[in-house]
């Protein structure tokens, strides 16, 4: 029997599922089973001979939610400077929609970066995942590295975590940390899970250290790395995983 008149008929095996998925072997698969560690749709598997429908099933392994469905795309950009966050652009400008011309998804960007920031988006067909991140309520963390002057007031990171007053209401961050320092130049890294436009730019402003280069290096998990500007990557199925535990599918 083909795999294609398997799945459609009554599924697919569970261990061929998760090999197939990238989780391990089939071998290693069938014991991840065997031991009680595999859940689908809520329920532990034991029984080798299992089918599901991975494009319908919900299936967690030690705890953490795995793909299983085929059309399900998850890429990581490192936006450049100059390009927008859109699909598209009738000025003709540059933007994230000319590097996926060669792909059918229908992709949603998570989380937008002004023009002039750099660094994580994340891309995906997922629309529940992207909701989620993207929704304040699910408070998913993001990473900047922010070029701003020096020297650093030493109340300054005490300030911004007890909140700073904008004209669309206060803000905090989560954390704040000097990375370097020399002479009238700084680097620090700003944590903040708050999703408002120009959020970090304008908070770093109201305390008198206006943003000259600003990189978005983390969105919940899934860190930028060593990824090189104007890349695209898939990410690999801890990943995945680990963003779907981060807003809790």
């Amino acid at each position: 029997m083909s795999d294609r008149s398997e799945a459609a008929d009554d599924g697919v095996r569970l261990q061929k599922v998760l090999a197939s998925a990238g989780v391990a072997s089939r071998r290693k698969a069938e014991e991840l089973i065997r031991d009680g560690r595999v859940k689908v749709d809520g329920i532990v598997v034991r029984e080798m001979g299992t089918r599901i429908d991975p494009e319908n099933a919900v299936v967690h392994v030690d705890g953490n939610r795995i793909t299983t469905r085929t059309d399900l795309v998850y890429l990581a950009l490192n936006k450049e400077r100059g390009v927008l966050s859109t699909m598209s652009d009738e000025l003709g400008r540059p933007h994230i929609g000319q590097m996926l011309e060669d792909r059918s998804e229908r992709l949603f960007h998570v989380g937008r970066l002004d023009m002039e920031s750099e660094g994580l988006l994340l891309l995906t067909n997922d629309g529940d995942l992207a909701h989620r991140l993207t929704h304040p309520s699910y408070g998913v963390a993001k990473t900047y590295v922010a070029e701003v002057p020096g020297p650093i007031p030493k109340d300054l990171g005490r300030r911004l975590k007890a909140g700073v007053e904008l004209e669309d209401g206060p803000a905090k961050v989560d954390s704040f940390d000097v990375m370097d320092l020399h002479h009238n130049r700084a680097v620090v890294e700003v944590v903040i899970h708050e999703g408002r436009k120009h959020i970090v730019r304008r908070l770093l402003e109201a305390v008198d250290r206006p943003v000259s280069r600003l990189v978005r290096t983390q969105i919940g998990p899934v860190q930028l790395g060593h990824q090189r500007p104007g890349t695209l990557r898939k990410l690999n199925p801890v990943e995945v995983s680990q963003l779907y535990k981060a807003v809790g599918l």
